[in-house]
């Protein structure tokens, strides 16, 4: 793993970390037009632990998992990876964490993302450039029979054809089996390792760098 990960920072193929210079992560944002972001969840050991047991359970997989963050461009390009946590966490609670609302992130980039990130658009700043789907309203008695416009429903197809990209992306990295199956190795912050390594791997194979 140390080979491979000296080799791949080389080869400049390595996604960023939300921990890496801002500045140098704001430049990677504005350098695109589009980006999308999307988490991605891995099974992983049930921890001894019962209070890291409930931590990395996951209501919505019903198993112990673990999640990232994964930003890529248009070109299925893993642009940033983020910090590995328990499965439990909420998706935008980890995106708000690793990305501060306060900072003017998308100024100059339009932000896909699916409807795990509502709110997204009250705690940024430039909404108007952030791409979020309409949300289905409610039923209530005023409205017995809740359905999206045509017009929003357009919307969403267009802004599907989009957000796939970064599901295209997930689904490269996770062709190595340790990402897909049940993460068994305990060793410290390994589960972080192996998916930085792949991300790096998926941006060899198509000859992408981030620079």
């Amino acid at each position: 793993m140390p080979v491979l990960t000296r080799a791949q920072e080389n080869l400049q193929v390595l996604p960023k970390r939300p921990s890496d210079n801002p500045k140098e992560i704001i430049q990677l944002i504005e350098s695109n037009d589009k980006i999308i972001i999307d988490a991605t969840e891995r099974p992983h050991f049930r921890p001894k632990n019962k209070n890291e047991q409930e931590s990395h359970y996951s209501g919505k997989k019903h198993q112990h998992t673990v999640k990232n963050t994964i930003v890529t461009d248009t070109e299925k390009r893993i642009l940033i990876l983020g910090k590995t946590v328990p499965g439990s966490q909420h998706d935008y609670s980890l995106f708000k964490e690793e990305f501060d609302p306060e900072k003017e992130l998308f100024k100059s980039t339009i932000l896909f993302v699916d409807l795990g990130y509502q709110g997204i658009k009250k705690d940024y700043h430039s909404p108007e450039k952030i791409r979020i789907p309409h949300k289905k309203p409610r039923k209530s008695k005023n409205n017995p029979d809740p359905n999206l416009t045509p017009k929003q429903r357009l919307e969403n197809r267009k802004m599907s054809r989009v957000r796939v990209i970064v599901e295209n992306a997930i689904g490269g990295i996770k062709i190595f089996h340790i990402l897909k199956n049940r993460f068994r190795n305990k060793k410290n912050n390994f589960s972080d390792d192996v998916i930085l390594a792949a991300s790096g791997l998926w941006n060899l194979k198509n000859s992408f760098t981030v620079q």
